[in-house]
């Protein structure tokens, strides 16, 4: 049998490395032409015996992966499962991610029940965990990604999420025997299953898999731990489907908790701040957490932040972010503008003092945010006292400044470098739908001539940003009865719909350029 399928080691190591290396994807009929000049039981046979050859195993592992991802080359992984469980439980990391990638194109291509069909009868979902736990960085990703693709299927999530706890392969069970890494990488499986839908995520929750994230987010001994199961908690937060589940536990609780541990590693609570403010940004959210889940968690934030003031910017920076995330919604805006006291006021202060860049930025946009700039224009306005909140915090703000009004600390804001222009763009976006804020922009030329000038910014966000701010200012002036009847601000609206008509890529009025005609030199 050896001999029947034996090569010559260097022609197959050229050919491999030529496949593999084939610029763009493969096609069936390439994939099949190299395997009619060397057949995959030779290659297999090569990859056993020859794994000393220079070069000889990358180039042909390489190579397979390749051929699997052809349709071609996945209707052949049936009729070599042996093959795949032996590369499954090599000691090469190399095969071992190649057999992964294996049973991955299985189940993408071929069907559905046939390919579970083929996992059960072969046993290959503990092989799979194996490489999971004990697996190089990229066997682990390569087997996770065959896992989740298993459990994508209903016929596979029986084998994913088995009934009884005691199974060997149910994940908690996995998690429980395992060393911190190889815990951090079920839990990271566990977050991988649960983004796949809502109905594998209600498997997860079921399997009461996500106590076992909220089990390590209590341990705090091993801050790398706990950062890493804060980082996939993050994950979580930006599943489409994970409030519903999420708001079942007590994630948002410990995470308050974490924000208000002095205690705790600066980063942590960083984190954790800002997983609050990605969980709690949606407007779906007030529909699975009550008030008072965001009012514990808006609280942690105010408090941890009256510490902050003159100490970590990095943290700080974080609380911004995170308060302008939760404003970003209608009802989180109006909280952080209503609680009292009002949280919103560390944003107000922070955005108009220059002393710190990044803190500037960060609070500019988060300001941004609460004021409505991604909010829909029917949104945009909160409710009265949120509003009247924000209105007093911004001119007690310049109040206690030398530009003593609304329009010179924009001003001010629009005078600095790109980035905190950009922010003070959205900004103004977002305040001008208020009628006090734009009478204060629309009688300060300055602020006009900077949002109309289209050599103002260089770089395409720059430019958009600018453009939209005009459309903005110029659509709330045009709905005023009592500011477009205003003779005086006549030139103003000339100036904002030209500016606005010329778009926002530095356009050029006509004529401005004038062709320069010269004569031919003649010898």
């Amino acid at each position: 049998m050896e001999e029947e399928f034996s090569v010559d080691p260097s022609q197959l190591l050229e050919a491999a490395s030529e496949f593999a290396h084939n610029p763009g994807a493969n096609s069936d009929a390439s994939a099949q032409e190299f395997l009619t000049r060397f057949p995959l039981p030779a290659i297999i046979n090569a990859l056993q015996t020859e794994a000393e050859y220079p070069g000889l195993e990358n180039a042909l592992v390489d190579c397979l992966e390749r051929v699997f991802r052809t349709k071609y080359g996945a209707s052949l992984i049936p009729h070599y499962m042996p093959f795949v469980l032996v590369g499954l439980g090599a000691d090469s990391q190399k095969v071992k991610r190649l057999a992964c990638v294996a049973i991955s194109c299985l189940l993408e291509n071929t069907d559905k029940r046939i390919a579970v069909q083929l996992v059960l009868q072969y046993g290959v979902y503990p092989l799979l965990l194996s490489c999971l736990i004990d697996g190089d960085e990229q066997v682990a990703t390569a087997s996770t990604v065959a896992i989740t693709k298993l459990a994508g299927y209903p016929e596979g999530m029986g084998i994913v999420f088995p009934a009884s706890i005691n199974e060997a392969t149910h994940l908690g069970n996995l998690a429980a025997k395992s060393s911190s890494l190889g815990r951090v990488r079920v839990l990271a499986l566990i977050v991988k299953l649960f983004s796949i839908s809502s109905s594998v995520a209600s498997e997860v929750s079921k399997s009461n898999l996500l106590s076992l994230l909220e089990a390590e987010v209590r341990i705090t001994n091993d801050t790398l731990v706990t950062l890493s199961v804060l980082e996939l908690l993050y994950e979580l937060a930006e599943v489409q489907h994970g409030i519903e589940f999420l708001s079942r536990t007590s994630f948002l609780q410990l995470i308050s908790s974490i924000i208000s541990n002095e205690a705790a590693e600066s980063i942590l609570r960083s984190r954790a701040m800002m997983i609050a403010g990605r969980l709690l940004s949606n407007e779906n959210a007030f529909a699975f957490f009550d008030e008072s889940s965001f009012r514990t968690v808006l609280s942690a934030i105010d408090r941890r932040f009256e510490f902050l003031e003159s100490q970590d910017a990095d943290e700080c920076e974080c609380a911004l972010e995170a308060l302008g995330n939760i404003g970003s919604s209608l009802q989180g805006a109006a909280l952080v503008l209503s609680t009292s006291p009002p949280p919103a006021r560390h944003v107000v202060n922070a955005a108009f003092e220059h002393h710190h860049h990044g803190k500037q930025l960060a609070a500019l946009h988060s300001l941004g945010n609460i004021a409505g700039e991604t909010r829909p224009e029917k949104s945009m306005l909160l409710n009265n006292n949120a509003e009247e909140n924000l209105r007093r915090l911004i001119y007690e703000k310049a109040s206690r400044t030398s530009k003593l009004t609304p329009s010179g600390l924009l001003l001010s804001v629009l005078q600095q470098d790109s980035e905190i222009r950009i922010a003070g763009y959205r900004l103004l976006t977002g305040l001008v739908s208020r009628p006090w804020f734009l009478v204060e922009i629309i009688s300060k030329p300055e602020i006009i001539n900077i949002v109309t000038d289209t050599k103002t910014e260089t770089n395409k966000i720059g430019m958009e940003a600018r453009h939209r701010c005009c459309e903005a200012i110029y659509k709330f002036f045009m709905s005023s009865n009592k500011l477009i009847d205003n003779p005086a601000f006549t030139e103003i609206a000339s100036k904002l719909q030209e500016a606005i008509k010329r778009g926002p890529y530095l356009a050029r009025k006509q004529g401005e350029y004038q062709p320069v005609v010269k004569t031919a030199e003649r010898f």
